[in-house]
């Protein structure tokens, strides 16, 4: 894990805490330095902080992002708008956590982006060849579509009818469950534990953030609405 931070007591404090959780940290005091040891030593996540001296965080987002690295960034803002955060997925971040933080929510966070991304437990060996059944082998499903959306889950692409969609991996996530169950009303606890593996509370606008985000993306001027609101439970994909 790569860890950049320029406040010294907190890059100290976190790095202490992730190192007792189990975590391997390289821990950094800038952008600079964030993006050498990214460049030097791919980490299997990041955690910016946004405000940064020289090279703040949303400008290593972006950096790596444009040189097709993917690895999950988490976020670190002490800004509290929505247009601030929205600048931060807008970067390529994945998720974020708005200072001041608990530490068990930015482990809990970590926890669900490295799920997201580490690849599925090998399953029990299979039979041996003289042992196995004599069918052909399942392709795993590759498309999926409603309400004008069409998503090849292997290649990670989406269109809204013909127009492509750039998403980041957590949106496409949040629109691959929207997309499945389009008709249904998902309350929010659903959605939180897909996609993020824990109910953050009645409190956390991360979701309302990502929804408003993906409707910036999807929408189009003189068409109807994809995703809904319906208060005090959730949200659902539906053409109006």
């Amino acid at each position: 894990m790569l860890l950049a931070e320029d406040d010294r007591a907190i890059r100290h404090a976190l790095e202490r805490a992730l190192t007792l959780e189990g975590y391997e940290v390289t821990a950094v005091a800038d952008g600079v330095e964030a993006l050498a040891q990214a460049h030097k030593t791919p980490p299997d996540i990041l955690v910016l902080d946004v405000m940064m001296p020289g090279i703040d965080g949303l400008q290593v987002c972006r950096v790596l992002r444009a040189e097709g690295d993917r690895t999950p960034i988490l976020m670190l803002t002490a800004l509290v708008e929505t247009a601030d955060r929205i600048a931060g997925l807008d970067a390529g971040a994945d998720d974020y956590v708005v200072k001041p933080f608990d530490v068990e929510e930015v482990f809990a966070r970590l926890r669900a982006l490295l799920r997201r991304t580490s690849p599925a437990p090998a399953g029990p060996a299979a039979p041996a060849a003289e042992e196995a059944p004599a069918k052909a082998p399942q392709l795993p499903e590759r498309q999926v579509e409603a309400a004008g959306i069409r998503m090849d889950l292997q290649a990670r692409r989406v269109w809204r009818g013909t127009r492509e969609v750039e998403l980041t991996r957590t949106e496409f996530e949040l629109l691959e469950l929207l997309v499945r169950n389009a008709g249904i009303v998902l309350d929010h606890s659903t959605i939180y534990d897909r996609i993020w593996g824990y109910d953050f509370g009645p409190g956390s606008k991360n979701l309302a953030v990502y929804v408003g985000y993906l409707r910036r993306k999807l929408d189009e001027p003189g068409a109807g609405q994809l995703i809904h609101t319906v208060r005090g439970v959730g949200y659902v994909l539906r053409e109006d």
